[in-house]
């Protein structure tokens, strides 16, 4: 390879930023990239020293232009075609899984899937010039997968507008519909995403994945067994050594000292 197709750059204390690295294909996501992302999140879901993942793309035309519609048109296999969804379905799923938090970093396009994983990431800032779009159904292939992660973060009917006509929507309107967090300039894009960096980064890792777990888990539940869930939840924290120190610190007034950065 003559470039390697994900980076992986340490940011200050605690922060990893994934960087897909095909700024000439608009950072496609091409099965190697697919691949190399999903053993990356499982490195760093391993890794003590690691507190908040940042994904981004290079070159700042494209955060993602979604899968790789030359390699697609390569192998129109039905194995082909298969593995490399379920690929993408399991980055997906594993960056809502991981014990960590995902900032979507986003300037210029994040469209097709490269929008499903805007939308699969905990918390996403933008640059005012972003656009996204599930422009599948303008090549004839309806947004399927895409669907999924954007029907759990935006309204019915907007996803449905997304979906079926494949406009691109402004970085304004995906923060009105919650696509994203924020939206500042571009100039600003950096300091924003390492100020919200800063705000997870003092938190205990511990206590944010077992909250992170619990609320996609919940989501997905009806009312009751929802409450059922995070009654269990909320006991195991409250029980747990994070809770002790920070009821400690309040007590004490003082800033609490995190059992875990301690070990």
């Amino acid at each position: 390879m003559s470039e390697e197709v994900l980076r992986r750059e340490r940011r200050g204390d605690g922060v990893v930023w994934l960087v897909l690295n095909r700024p000439k294909a608009y950072n496609s996501l091409s099965r190697e990239l697919l691949e190399r992302l999903d053993a990356a999140l499982d490195e760093l879901d391993a890794d003590p020293t690691v507190r908040v993942i940042v994904l981004t793309g290079a070159g700042g035309k494209a955060f993602s232009s979604g899968h790789d519609l030359k390699e697609m048109g390569a192998d129109r296999s039905y194995e082909g075609l298969r593995s490399l969804f379920r690929l993408c379905s399991r980055v997906m799923v594993k960056l809502t899984r991981i014990g960590l938090p995902v900032i979507a970093r986003v300037e210029g396009i994040a469209t097709a899937a490269g929008c499903q994983l805007v939308a699969a990431c905990d918390l996403a800032v933008a640059s005012e010039d972003a656009r996204f779009a599930t422009s599948g159904i303008k090549y004839g292939l309806f947004c399927s997968t895409p669907m999924v992660a954007l029907s759990r973060n935006i309204p019915r009917k907007a996803a449905m507008e997304m979906l079926m006509t494949g406009d691109f929507i402004d970085a304004r309107t995906a923060e009105r519909l919650g696509l994203v967090n924020r939206v500042v300039p571009r100039a600003e894009l950096d300091r924003a995403v390492e100020a919200l960096c800063a705000r997870l980064v003092d938190k205990p890792r511990s206590v944010l994945a077992l909250g992170k777990k619990a609320f996609y888990r919940q989501l997905e539940l009806p009312l009751e067994d929802a409450y059922a869930l995070t009654t269990e939840v909320i006991v195991e924290n409250a029980l747990g050594r994070e809770f002790e120190e920070g009821l400690r610190a309040f007590m004490e007034k003082r800033p609490p000292r995190w059992p875990e950065a301690a070990e």
